[in-house]
Order: structure tokens, then C-alpha cells, then sequence
């Protein structure tokens, strides 16, 4: 495990300076996270783990609790493989071009909307530890993981964060973290390089209950009554990306490892 963990921070360090290739013998040692089951079996009749991912990354599938079990193992060779890096580029490659295309005033206003977990940050060596969602989540592990303030960025986000930055637009993070896990995340933004933002906002308790795409819209609607304009949003879930005051366009990310409505 330890040596996967390696692997993984190896291979973001990597994509981080613009390539996303690793050795065949990287790619292959990732099969050895969990069993290999769920890469061919099926959930039920005529539906394969892939089938099933692409129903939860197209909004089709939507209030799952947990992976199932079967596609364990083909949701752990996904995020530790290629293809995750790939989709990422992809997503933010499409970013990157409606970015380029707006005709801005340059008048300090025009915002991107960032979430954090999986999106700016990546919490795979958290995962790659305790399992890929085949369990209830675990929020006393993961905040404790979240307070060691150890989440490399994912390097496609940072690509993306930079070239906006360059554009004259400016980073709004908006996350479900916790308003007292604020010190922590601020520190781990800035020390995998992103070193500047216009706002910060974190989950006040008065949230707690509230389904994520009311507390985002919220929060969104907010940014935009302060005399901002949202030109972009993206975000790994859809409740990043639904909802009111959403921007201009919004931009997925791929995730199957949890879903938050």
C-alpha cells in the first residue's frame, strides 16, 4: 500500500509539469489495490462497472450511497490509472478554451467559481488507504486526514487556476468543508500552488442538513450580489454545478468514488 501511495504522489508530481504518462509497469502494479472483479463483472443484467460509471458522471444515476462492491476494484485502477488523468485533461481542456474565447473588460469582476475536494485538491491518497467507497463514508477519518493539510492538487485544476489567473480572472473557492477546517485548507491551498484567491468560503453550521446544492447556490448567489460575475464553475459533483447563480458555463469533473446531493 505504502508503495501505491508512492506511486500515485509520483505520478500527480508528474502531470503537475504537463505530462500525464507513466511507466506500463506503474500502470500495471495500480491493479494490486484491490480485487480486480468489478473491471468485467456486472451489477446487474447487461450493466458493467464502466455502464454504471458513466450513468453516475452523466447525472443519470444519482442518491447512491456507496460504490458497489463489485466495481471496488475497477473504480480503484480508474482514479489510480490513466484514464481519471485523461478525463481531467479533457474537462479542463474544454475549460481552458471558453476561457480563452471570452472577451473580458478586464474591470476586476469576472470570477471562476472552484469546489475543492476532488476538484483543487485530491484526496486519492486518503483513498487509496481506507477503500474506494465501497463503505459508508467515515467523517472522523477524513477530517482527520484533512487536518493533516497533505492534499497534493490535481494537476489539471492548477493548469486551469493559472491560465485563469493570466486572463485576469480571479479564484473563488466554495467548499463543503467546515468553516473551523479553514487555517488548514488555506495552508494546503497555497502549498501545492494555489497562492492566491478572491474568496474563501467554507460550510457556516447554519447549513448543516441542507443538501450541498442549496448551500452552494446560496453561496454562489452571494459572490454575485458582492458585484462579481461568474464566468466559470467547475466541480467533481453535480450539486457543484446545479442549483441558481451557477456562471456563465460550468465544467465537470469526473468522480465516482461518492456522491453529495
Amino acid at each position: 500500500m505504502a508503495l501505491l501511495l508512492v506511486l500515485f504522489l509520483a505520478n500527480i508530481l508528474t502531470t503537475s509539469k504537463g505530462s500525464i504518462s507513466q511507466p506500463d509497469h506503474v500502470h500495471h502494479q495500480i491493479h494490486l489495490l484491490r480485487p480486480q472483479s468489478g473491471a468485467g463483472g456486472n451489477l446487474v443484467p447487461g450493466l458493467s462497472c464502466l455502464s454504471w460509471r458513466l450513468g453516475v458522471e452523466t447525472n443519470n444515476i444519482i442518491g447512491w450511497k456507496t460504490v458497489p462492491q463489485v466495481c471496488e476494484g475497477y473504480v480503484g485502477h480508474y482514479m489510480l490509472g490513466h484514464q481519471y488523468l485523461k478525463d481531467s485533461r479533457a474537462v479542463v481542456n474544454e475549460a481552458l478554451l471558453y476561457a480563452q474565447s471570452l472577451e473580458l473588460d478586464r474591470d476586476g469582476i469576472d470570477v471562476w467559481i472552484f469546489d475543492i475536494d476532488e476538484t483543487t485538491l485530491s484526496n486519492l491518497p486518503y483513498y487509496a488507504k481506507h477503500g474506494f467507497g465501497v463503505e459508508p463514508f467515515n467523517a472522523t477519518l477524513f477530517n482527520k486526514w484533512v487536518m493533516e493539510g497533505a492534499a497534493p492538487a490535481l494537476p489539471e485544476s492548477l493548469r486551469l487556476y493559472r491560465k485563469l489567473l493570466s486572463l485576469g480572472i480571479k479564484a473563488v473557492f466554495i467548499t463543503g468543508r467546515s468553516e473551523d477546517q479553514r487555517s488548514v485548507t488555506a495552508a494546503n491551498l497555497k502549498k501545492v500552488g494555489y497562492h492566491t484567491w478572491e474568496k474563501l468560503v467554507l460550510k457556516e453550521p447554519s447549513y448543516s442538513g441542507k443538501p450541498s446544492v442549496i448551500y452552494k447556490s446560496n453561496e454562489r448567489k452571494k459572490v454575485e450580489k458582492n458585484g462579481y460575475r461568474i464566468v466559470g464553475n467547475i466541480g467533481d459533483q453535480w450539486s457543484d454545478l446545479l442549483g441558481t447563480n451557477t456562471g456563465n458555463r460550468t465544467f465537470k469533473l469526473p468522480d465516482p468514488m461518492y456522491y453529495i446531493s
